[in-house]
């Protein structure tokens, strides 16, 4: 596909007893080609004054490929006017790259009252469509736009809430009147650019496991609209954990760069963050909190998060040096311990483990482990070896997952991740999200040649989570790069989000 394309416009006048308003809203299919991006809608109505619009994610459309939206609304006043026919463009930036939908630089345009407007050349469009199932919701409400040229004959939605073992069908109505569910009202001109509207209504208990797609049938054919092939369904509510070794206050501009953490925990709406390097001045080993680097990565939060610390040993000589987590969620069951056979505070090889229990309203209790062992010739092994046992015996039937986050300090396939693999019991939750045929080998099948699938994966850092967790992992993805939110450490950060099976 190209980078962007627009799928369609919608623009209605709400007429109510005592106000009007205009409602603009535009919806478009694009490329996901880097995360940190932005959509906006550059557009004027009949007083030619220019706005900007900024566009938000939607939902997945798969294949590479994410919905955003935008909409905005206006209201008629004795001082402003409508914004009546409008032109607009759009401009999608990632990175450093810009592109450009101005419809060949002509600029789109949409009629006042004019309804939705397929601009894709498309016969049929699911428009206005939830992303999210909100509370315990259990009808929802669905709109096909179909362009009138199709001359359709019946709008079918096909649905399963078993993954397709059993299906049911919902025969859509066509809908004369335009009826906006926002604003609980009538526009007068649904099919001024020919698309008609055709409406179904799906009533269930466990619309959270529910799929769609959508028919649409004429006297000649059959066309479908199955989100290019990846079916209609609700996202859950994500889990997103990030992993992050601090690299101990040896960080130029370091002020900074925890102030850029802490904005880019606020922007990605990040729920639990397991550091490790967390350091704070010695102080003749009495420590120095107000230095301490977690906490300040937390006063830097719009809202702080629950904080959990313990150090291990001495630091780069003047720092107590150990491991943190933050949690948007309450934390319980805090524990720290050493798992290294030294406890020698002098003894870089000294390595203690904190662990929490955190309570996830949509998931559960979720038990963390943020975690920094050495590397395989420093102790790994027996370090491995205390940490899984630990976390086994914190296991009950309340738990929904285990999670050991941190730097292990043992490269993708060589001997100190032959043990965890070796170990049955953990999986590494990068693989499992970005490469399926990868990790299907190593931890489903056992290829003989398995550690050559990870010759060029230097990763150190890593999630593992138990093979038993009512978890799966849903994307994966490295942030604190020079083209990620910038540099912040000698590390990267890894940042996957979860959602409940």
């Amino acid at each position: 596909m190209n980078k962007i394309k627009l799928l369609y416009v919608e623009n209605i006048i709400i007429r109510k007893a005592k106000h009007v308003q205009q409602k603009l809203t535009f919806f478009l299919a694009l490329e996901n080609i880097g995360y940190d991006k932005q959509v906006d809608i550059f557009w004027a109505g009949e007083d030619k004054i220019w706005q900007q619009l900024p566009a938000q994610y939607h939902s997945m459309l798969g294949n590479g490929q994410e919905y955003w939206s935008a909409s905005v609304t206006t209201s008629l006043t004795e001082e402003l006017s409508l914004p009546g026919n409008i032109e607009f463009n759009i401009r999608y930036r990632v990175a450093d790259n810009e592109y450009f939908l101005n419809n060949d630089n002509n600029n789109y345009r949409s009629e006042a009252d004019s309804g939705i407007q397929l601009t894709d050349k498309q016969p049929l469009q699911n428009v206005a469509f939830e992303n999210q199932l909100q509370g315990d919701k259990q009808t929802i409400d669905l709109t096909a736009a179909v362009d009138q040229s199709f001359a359709a004959t019946k709008v079918t939605i096909h649905w399963t809430i078993n993954d397709w073992k059993t299906s049911k069908e919902t025969v859509c109505e066509y809908q004369r009147c335009y009826w906006n569910k926002t604003f609980h009202s009538n526009a007068r001109n649904p099919n001024q650019y020919g698309t008609q509207l055709w409406v179904g209504k799906i009533h269930h208990t466990e619309l959270f496991n529910l799929k769609y797609v959508i028919s649409c049938e004429n006297n000649k054919q059959t066309v479908w609209d199955n989100n290019e092939g990846h079916n209609y369904s609700f996202q859950r509510e994500q889990l997103k954990v990030l992993i992050l070794n601090l690299h101990c206050y040896q960080e130029e501009n370091q002020d900074k760069k925890f102030t850029t953490i802490a904005n880019t925990i606020n922007d990605l709406d990040i729920d639990i963050v397991c550091l490790q390097e967390v350091a704070e001045y010695w102080n003749d080993g009495q420590g120095d909190w107000q230095s301490n680097s977690a906490r300040i990565i937390n006063d830097r939060l719009s809202e702080p998060f629950h904080i959990y610390h313990d150090w291990s040993h001495l630091g780069f000589d003047k720092y107590r040096e150990g491991v943190a987590m933050l949690s948007r969620y309450p934390l319980s069951n805090h524990e720290s311990r050493y798992v290294s056979d030294s406890h020698d505070i002098y003894d870089i090889n000294s390595r203690k483990v904190v662990t929490a229990r955190a309570y996830v309203p949509y998931i559960g209790f979720i038990n963390i482990f943020s975690a920094h062992l050495s590397w395989l010739e420093g102790g790994f092994q027996e370090q491995f070896h205390r940490l899984r046992e630990w976390a086994a015996n914190n296991k009950n039937d309340d738990v929904k997952a285990t999670l050991l986050c941190g730097d292990f300090n043992i490269t993708a396939g060589a001997n100190g991740y032959q043990m965890v693999v070796d170990s049955g019991e953990y999986e590494d939750q990068y693989l499992a999200v970005n490469k399926q045929g990868v990790f299907d080998k190593i931890f489903k099948v056992n290829d003989a040649h398995w550690q050559d699938l990870l010759a060029d994966d230097y990763r150190i850092d890593y999630i593992f989570m138990d093979k038993d967790a009512q978890l799966r992992a849903t994307s994966a993805r490295t942030i604190f790069t020079d083209e990620d939110y910038g540099r912040v450490s000698d590390h990267c950060g890894y940042l996957m989000t979860f959602e409940s099976l």
